[in-house]
């Protein structure tokens, strides 16, 4: 089969199985919620295919979680809002996911990738949750008084993106033999 080809075909199966697992949700108990490691596809993809393709894999993947996630698109009050849910909460921080490889190719560098490319993600998320979600900030949370809309932000994403980013890590250092042999290269 024609590399192109093939690289479009896997890619397109990547699209799919990381849309899938991210519907296998386990939710919160204060919100959120962890994937099934929804991005790990993403993130073997780019380590296959190089950083430029995974992170065009990856914003597709965006849109497509954009269009699943209209509704809360819905809550913006303007434009712009809506522009910045759009952006921040969607489409950079899952395009982002596609840049892992650019940590070598290793185990240590596939621990760099994920940790430093779903710490970008938490970022775009804690943006979002202070400029758009800020205010339905509860009056509690965690069970501490909520004042400030950053340290809201901060527990409410933090929460579930630690939890995230700690159950891709595991599952991905617990097959990363069979990743590094057989789906993180081009046979």
């Amino acid at each position: 089969m024609n590399k192109n080809v093939r690289r479009l075909v896997e890619s397109a199966l990547i699209i799919a199985l990381s849309t899938i697992l991210s519907m296998l949700k386990i939710d919160l108990p204060f919100g959120g919620g962890v994937t099934v490691v929804s991005m790990l596809p993403l993130v073997i993809n780019s380590y296959r295919w190089g950083w430029k393709w995974g992170t065009l894999t990856s914003f597709v993947y965006s849109l497509i979680q954009l269009l699943l996630g209209l509704d809360n698109v819905g809550y913006a009050e303007t434009a712009g809002v809506a522009v910045t849910i759009a952006l921040l909460d969607y489409v950079v921080p899952y395009t982002v996911i596609g840049l892992a490889s650019v940590f070598k190719d290793s185990r240590s560098g596939l621990v760099a990738g994920i940790t430093v490319t779903f710490f970008l993600r938490f970022l775009c998320h804690l943006v979002t949750g202070v400029v758009v979600w800020g205010q339905w900030m509860p009056e509690t949370f965690m069970g501490l008084k909520m004042t400030n809309p950053w340290v809201y932000s901060f527990l409410y994403n933090g929460w579930y993106m630690l939890a995230e980013t700690i159950l891709t890590l595991i599952v991905a250092m617990s097959a990363y033999e069979i990743l590094s042999k057989r789906f993180m290269k081009v046979n």
